[in-house]
């Protein structure tokens, strides 16, 4: 098993500074999902790896050697990754847009930091520039579609092996609303936390939205409002949409710039944030997720 997306036991205990009997009790006691070769050994899925990081205190925790030395490059301090990131939406530098996210998120940079501390503020910046006639808004949809290649890219090392038995959570964006990239790192985030997700993406009908929540039955609905045409049309569907959620027992996270103070007022919901962590800490109280290993060294090490 060649995939870049693996793993060995002997790999994950000397980043995390545990030893490699204790990776494999995990891997055996269902903490760590593990896949098995040809020959009987246990390759893990990076991203299965990044969830137990983020979720624990292990004595090393440095995940930099798991990845390829090209992702040694991506700037350390998200005030540096936010500006390189601009320069290279501003460019058209496709390549380094994708060494930029996805190395670090590869280097343990969670989605919702990524989202909210990097991704969110230079495309603010871009569309900024264009606002002010700096550049034209081919340079803004070119930015957008970089961004969005590159996060489809990181879907597969997102993902966990143990998905078909993580809660099903369900969204997008609503009618009018052309925006891809605010549902697109939800799922992403929501991914990360070892959901199941189906995103419907940008342009939705709230009443198709309201026909899956029947049909698909999640255990978590959002939806990202970046632009509405018409705010009261809006908020009948929106309404009709939160009461069948409401009936089946489906929270209901709303985000988005287009959804501001005075229409908040006026719109029921479960949670609302503005930003990525905020839908991560509330999905959070719904699927904790797997149970955090047990502390400890052990006091013999085996080859992986």
């Amino acid at each position: 098993m060649n995939d870049s997306r693996y793993v060995s036991t002997a790999q994950v205990a000397e980043v995390l500074g545990v030893g490699v009997t204790t990776v494999k009790r995990w891997v055996d006691e269902g903490i760590l999902p593990a896949h098995r070769t040809a020959g009987g050994h246990r390759k893990l899925l990076l991203a299965d790896v990044l969830r137990l990081a983020r979720q624990s205190n292990f004595p090393n925790q440095n995940l930099g050697p798991l990845f390829a030395a090209g992702h040694a490059l991506v700037p350390a301090h998200v005030q540096d990754l936010e500006q390189a990131l601009f320069v290279a939406l501003e460019r058209g530098d496709g390549d380094l847009v994708r060494s930029l996210i996805q190395g670090a998120y590869r280097r343990g940079v969670p989605v919702d930091d990524l989202a909210d501390g990097v991704i969110a503020p230079a495309m603010q910046r871009i569309g900024h520039d264009w606002e002010t006639g700096k550049i034209d808004v081919f340079h803004e949809h070119r930015g957008s579609q970089l961004c969005v290649a590159a996060l489809h890219e990181l879907i597969g090392l997102v993902s966990s092996s143990a998905a078909g038995r993580r809660p099903l959570a369900l969204g997008g964006a609503p009618e009018k609303d052309p925006y891809v990239l605010t549902s697109l790192l939800a799922e992403l985030v929501l991914r990360q936390d070892g959901w199941q997700v189906v995103n419907l993406g940008p342009n939705t009908p709230l009443a198709s939205l309201r026909k899956a929540v029947n049909e698909l039955k999640p255990r978590l609905l959002w939806l990202t409002v970046s632009y509405l045409e018409d705010a009261d049309t809006f908020l009948t569907e929106y309404r009709q949409l939160y009461q069948e959620s409401d009936r089946l027992g489906v929270p209901v996270a709303v985000g988005g710039r287009a959804l501001t103070d005075s229409l908040r007022a006026r719109m029921p919901y479960t949670t609302y944030g503005d930003g990525m962590a905020h839908l991560s800490a509330f999905a959070r109280t719904l699927s904790p997720g797997k149970r955090r290993p047990p502390r400890g060294r052990p006091t013999k090490q085996s080859n992986g």
